[in-house]
């Protein structure tokens, strides 16, 4: 079983409903002892930093996916969730984060050239610096997915998989053993996203 954690951010149902076509036994849930029973987790988030960090913070939630990493539990986060996985973020001040992937969360304003829209919303293609994590096992080079952000993980080149170029090569996702973090969204990518969320489905 899957859980999506509900801490109050983000669009929750048409994430689940994607998991669902894709046949995972999905949760949308709150309660953490379920999200201790689940074999995988998403972080899913939309919004501000501050505040989904606080709300997490408050709820609980994030000591449990701190745990939850910590034993080794798949668990992907999703655009602002992916966000919350780094250690601190610059979104209107100096936040801290779950801490799970090193690095930080700054303004794309900062790379990319002027005239560039703010926030970058879009179909934009995946492109692998490395080997291809098993994330992407279904995709080729140059796969099309969508966004939608005004900030992106920056001091992260060792956990990079995936960059998109948005006028600069802006990081598309993250992973560190167990945790992973896209910043597109999967659920909104078409048959793209359904074959990344098909593949996360099946790690161990």
């Amino acid at each position: 079983m899957l859980a999506i954690i509900d801490y109050g951010v983000g669009n929750l149902f048409s994430l689940k409903s994607s998991l669902d076509a894709v046949g995972e036994e999905t949760v949308v849930t709150a309660d953490r002892e379920e999200i201790r029973r689940a074999d995988r987790l998403i972080l899913p988030g939309v919004g501000a930093f501050a505040d989904a960090a606080d709300k997490l913070e408050k709820s609980g939630m994030a000591d449990v996916v701190r745990e939850e990493a910590a034993r080794g539990k798949p668990i992907m986060g999703i655009c602002l969730g992916m966000q919350l996985l780094f250690e601190k973020s610059f979104e209107y001040g100096e936040h801290k984060g779950l801490g799970l992937i090193p690095g930080t969360v700054r303004p794309i304003a900062d790379v990319i050239p002027k005239g560039y829209k703010i926030p970058h919303i879009g179909w934009n293609e995946l492109t692998f610096p490395g080997e291809k994590h098993p994330l992407f096992a279904e995709l080729e080079e140059g796969a099309f997915v969508y966004f939608v952000h005004s900030y992106y993980g920056a001091e992260c080149s060792e956990s990079t998989i995936a960059l998109t170029d948005y006028g600069a090569p802006l990081t598309a996702a993250v992973a560190k053993g167990n945790v992973i973090g896209c910043q597109f969204h999967p659920e909104k990518s078409g048959a793209v996203g359904m074959k990344i969320l098909r593949a996360f489905c099946a790690m161990k």
